[in-house]
């Protein structure tokens, strides 16, 4: 019965919250639910993405997550999924030299992705198995009323879809943005739209460097935080951090800049603050060698600064049909935040559904 009120979900959004929340709804519904997983980007991963050198596709970078911090309460609550990770090589332990790093709690267990972080991402969605679209970028949400009440997306190129229920991963300002009668919805619960309203995050950009074979960066550490630069943040050699380092591989560098160069500059174009950020890469490290590429990123919602109050996992904008706001900021930007979101999602759902077959 359960099974038949709610036929076709759609997840809008591929990065770690969309693909768990996916994973954990293939688990319950099985093969009768009709799964589709929706990203307005060219690939998955959201902010757990891997990039690759264009010249080299065996050379990559993260550019987002850098490594995966659990403690002990959630090393414990989320066990099974870090022991089935481990098994399949998803994770392994983080062995690496981070200059500068400063555990919030003695008990902090770090790991990282030998494949990159995005195969986080990709492990979850697979055992999912949506039907997955990318480059989909939403622009207007309508519900339906009837029997049976519907939602109704549509991209920005104007196609137009007709769910059961919608789980919406994106970040809170990109919601408060969309077009359609999902505003007069959001509009009509004042609580809910001023916490809404609230949420705030911080943005940085990344830049990922790639070398050619070979080359040699004889640094004593794998990442570093550098406290005394007003631009940069955080630098890591990122296959030596993985421990994937290879002399057939060439090696590549991530930087990341700090929250308020990020906040200073978020407006301004990625190229153009890629010059600067190369510039202050040479006063921290003056002897690098020259890559042969350099991308360059912008994450403008980077980390949730100001949390929906209260944590509560997700939050329902409706009941029938079921649309619900999932992601970080209902939670705390890792990868345990993640999976509580994704947790509450499926437990929100499920409540929901009962309630109806009582009714």
């Amino acid at each position: 019965m359960l099974k038949r009120m709610v036929d076709n979900i759609l997840v809008v959004g591929a990065g770690m919250t969309g693909a768990s929340v996916a994973f954990f709804l293939r688990e319950d519904f099985k093969q009768t639910l009709k799964l589709t997983v929706w990203d307005k980007a060219k690939g998955t991963g959201g902010r757990m993405s891997t990039s690759r050198c264009s010249k080299d596709g065996k050379c990559t970078v993260d550019l987002g997550a850098q490594y995966i911090s659990a403690t002990s309460e959630y090393s414990q609550k989320h066990a099974s999924h870090y022991e089935e990770l481990l098994a399949a090589g998803i994770l392994k332990p983080m062995t690496a030299v981070i200059e500068g790093q400063k555990d919030g709690t003695k008990d902090m267990k770090h790991y990282v992705t030998p494949k990159g972080v995005s195969s986080l991402v990709k492990h979850y969605l697979k055992k999912a198995d949506p039907d997955l679209h990318l480059d989909h970028h939403i622009q207007k949400v309508d519900i339906e009323s009837g029997s049976p009440s519907k939602i109704y997306v549509t991209t920005q190129t104007g196609s137009c879809q007709a769910f059961s229920a919608l789980v919406l991963t994106l970040p809170v300002p990109q919601v408060l943005h969309l077009q359609g009668n999902i505003q007069h919805l959001i509009a009509s619960q004042k609580e809910v739209k001023q916490n809404l309203e609230n949420v705030t995050y911080s943005s940085r950009f990344a830049l990922g460097l790639f070398y050619q074979p070979g080359v040699e960066l004889n640094y004593p550490w794998s990442a570093k935080y550098v406290p005394d630069n007003s631009c940069i943040r955080f630098v890591s050699i990122d296959n030596r951090k993985r421990g994937v380092e290879s002399p057939d591989i060439g090696p590549s560098i991530c930087v990341h800049t700090s929250v308020p160069f990020g906040i200073q500059n978020v407006e301004e174009d990625k190229e153009k603050v890629k010059t600067v950020i190369m510039e202050h890469l040479k006063e921290v490290l003056p002897d690098l060698s020259d890559p042969i590429e350099v991308k360059s990123h912008k994450w403008r919602y980077s980390q949730v600064q100001n949390l929906y109050p209260e944590s509560p996992g997700c939050v329902v904008l409706s009941e029938s049909p079921p649309l619900i706001l999932a992601g970080d900021a209902f939670t705390h930007s890792n990868f345990d935040g993640c999976i509580e979101s994704a947790i509450a999602v499926r437990q929100t759902l499920c409540d929901l559904l009962k309630s109806k077959v009582k009714l």
